[in-house]
C-alpha cells in the first residue's frame, strides 16, 4: 500500500564534534522536493557536492557506516538517517561543513528533537514501500541476518559481546512513534579493551562518557543511568534503522539479527535492493524493448547507419528461421557499429558482424582468414583457431546482447569465468565462425549465458560464461 512522501516544514540546524573525526561540524536538515529521497551535501567542498543515501556508496564499515562517491566522503552517517528513516522522512537534505554528522550523545535523540522542531510537511506525491517477497539471509562469523515477508516493518535483535557479556534482547514493529519512544535514545557504547585500537586506528577522536557508554568488565561507565535496561541491543536496533536506510526506500519486513554490525546491516540492504531491482532488471533483460514513438521512430531511422535500433522479433515472427543459425545478408550492427558497443579492437576483437537479436539469443558472426595473426604460431603448417579464442567470442557476443538491449552506455562487460567447456572441432582459415549465445541468468550486474559456436552448422565448441557489468 503506498504512502504519502514526507519531509521537513522547514531547515533546522545542530553544530557538536564527530565522533571519530574528532572535528567540529555544523549540520543542517533541509526540507527537499519530492522524489529526492535522503541526500547529504558537503558545504565546505567547492561546488557543494550532493552524495544520496544509498547501499551503492557504502565505503567503510568499521564502527560506523560511511558512505562515498568520488572525492565526497561521508562516515558515521547511521545515527542521523535513523532519525529521518524512523520518522518516516522520505526527502530531505542534509548539509554539512565537515567529513562527519555531529556524535551529539551518541544516540539518535538530539536529531529526533531537531525532526520534531521543524515539523514534518506531507507531500502530494506517494511512495510504494517495498515489500520483502522472499526470505533474505546474511551470515558473517557470528552474525547472523534474515529478512522475512512482513506487513509491517519490524526488528527483532540479540546482541552481546565476544565473551556472551551482557547478552540483551529486544523485538518490536518501528513505527515514527515506538521509533521515537524505544529505540532513538539508545547510545553508542564499546568495550574498555577496544579503546586502545580504536584510538590507534584513528577512530573515536572525539569520544568520551558525554557520548558513549564503556563497559569495564561487570562495570557500565556512564555518566547518566541507562535509558533502557536492554540500552546496548536497542542501539544496535537503531544502527539497523539507520544502515537500512540506505535502502532508499520504506521496508515492508521483519529483520531478524544476532550479534549484527555495520558490515552486516549495509551488506543486508544491499542484497534488499538487489532484491528490489530484479524484476526491473529481468524485464529490461529478457523482455523486447519498450515501442518506440513515432517522433522517436523518425529520429532512429535517420541515424541508423551510425547506431541502429535493436528490435527484438516476437516468437510467431521468427518460427521461419532455421534450427541451425546461419549467416544472413543484412546485419543487425556491422563491425563500426560493434565497436561502437564494446571496447575490444583488433587483433582481439573477435566477432565482425551480428546477424540477429531475438529476445535474450543473439547470433554473430567472425569470418577466420589466414591474416589472423594467432595463426602465425597456432601452429606453423596446420593453422587451428586457438579454443580460448572461441570462448573469448562466445563472451564478447553475450557482452554485445547484455550492453545493447540494457543500453548500458559507458559500461563494459567483463569475462568472469567459463564452465562446461567443449571444443569438438578444429576451426581452420576460410571458415565462418557463427557464434550464437543465449543469456540464461541475470542478477544484478552480473549474466550467464549458454554460447555455441558453429561451422556450416557443426558444433565446433560451446561453453557457458559468467561476466560483470562495470564501469569503464
Amino acid at each position: 500500500m503506498s504512502q504519502s512522501q514526507q519531509t521537513l516544514k522547514q531547515p533546522v540546524s545542530y553544530s557538536g564534534t564527530g565522533l571519530h573525526s574528532g572535528n567540529r561540524v555544523n549540520m543542517s536538515l533541509l526540507p527537499a522536493p519530492a522524489g529526492t529521497g535522503l541526500r547529504f551535501r558537503r558545504v565546505d567542498l567547492e561546488g557543494r557536492p550532493e552524495l544520496e543515501a544509498s547501499a551503492d556508496h557504502v565505503g567503510d564499515t568499521q564502527r560506523s557506516t560511511s558512505i562515498t562517491k568520488g572525492p565526497v566522503k561521508l562516515h558515521t552517517v547511521e545515527h542521523v538517517l535513523a532519525a529521518l528513516a524512523g520518522a518516516g522522512i522520505t526527502n530531505a537534505f542534509i548539509e554539512l561543513d565537515a567529513n562527519e554528522p555531529p556524535i551529539a550523545d551518541g544516540s539518535s535523540r538530539e536529531f529526533a528533537r531537531m525532526i520534531r522542531e521543524a515539523g514534518i510537511l506531507q507531500q502530494a506525491e506517494s511512495l510504494e514501500p517495498f515489500r520483502i517477497t522472499a526470505p533474505i539471509e546474511f551470515t558473517h562469523g557470528e552474525t547472523q541476518m534474515t529478512v522475512l515477508p512482513h506487513n509491517g516493518f519490524k526488528i527483532t535483535c540479540t546482541s552481546a559481546d565476544k565473551a556472551g557479556r551482557f547478552t540483551q534482547f529486544h523485538s518490536t514493529e518501528v513505527t515514527p512513534q515506538t521509533w521515537e519512544k524505544e529505540l532513538s535514545h539508545a547510545r553508542t557504547f564499546c568495550f574498555y579493551e577496544e579503546i586502545e585500537f580504536l584510538i590507534k586506528n584513528g577512530l573515536i577522536r572525539g569520544g568520551s562518557l558525554e557520548n558513549a557508554i564503556v563497559i569495564r568488565d561487570d562495570a557500565i561507565l556512564t555518566n547518566e543511568p541507562l535509558r533502557y535496561p536492554e540500552e546496548f541491543v536497542r542501539h544496535k536496533m537503531l544502527d539497523i534503522v539507520g544502515d537500512l536506510a540506505l535502502v532508499g526506500r520504506p521496508i515492508q519486513g521483519h529483520v531478524i539479527a544476532v550479534k549484527p554490525s555495520h558490515f552486516a546491516n549495509t551488506e543486508v540492504a544491499k542484497l534488499i535492493l538487489t532484491q528490489i531491482r530484479k524484476p526491473i532488471e529481468q524485464a529490461q533483460t529478457f523482455g523486447p524493448p519498450p515501442a518506440l514513438s513515432a517522433e522517436k521512430s523518425a529520429a532512429k531511422s535517420e541515424t541508423r547507419s551510425a547506431k541502429p535500433e535493436i528490435k527484438a522479433v516476437p516468437a510467431s515472427e521468427s518460427q521461419a528461421a532455421p534450427a541451425t543459425p546461419q549467416a544472413p545478408g543484412a546485419p543487425v550492427l556491422d563491425i563500426m557499429q560493434v565497436m561502437e558497443v564494446i571496447p575490444h579492437r583488433p587483433p582481439f576483437l573477435m566477432v565482425d558482424k551480428i546477424t540477429l537479436i531475438e529476445g535474450n539469443r543473439i547470433v554473430g558472426q567472425k569470418n577466420v582468414t589466414m591474416g589472423e595473426p594467432f595463426f602465425t604460431g597456432h601452429f606453423p603448417g596446420h593453422p587451428v583457431m586457438p579454443g580460448v579464442l572461441q570462448l573469448e567470442a562466445i563472451a564478447q557476443v553475450a557482452g554485445i546482447l547484455m550492453l545493447r538491449v540494457l543500453e548500458s552506455t559507458g559500461k563494459i562487460a567483463y569475462f568472469m569465468s567459463a564452465e562446461d567447456v567443449k571444443w569438438r572441432k578444429p576451426v581452420r582459415p576460410g571458415d565462418v565462425l557463427i557464434i550464437d549465445v543465449t543469456l540464461t541468468k541475470m542478477r544484478g550486474k552480473i549474466g550467464k549465458a549458454k554460447g555455441t559456436c558453429l561451422v556450416d552448422g557443426d558444433v565446433v565448441s560451446e561453453a557457458e560464461v559468467t561476466f560483470m557489468l562495470m564501469d569503464r
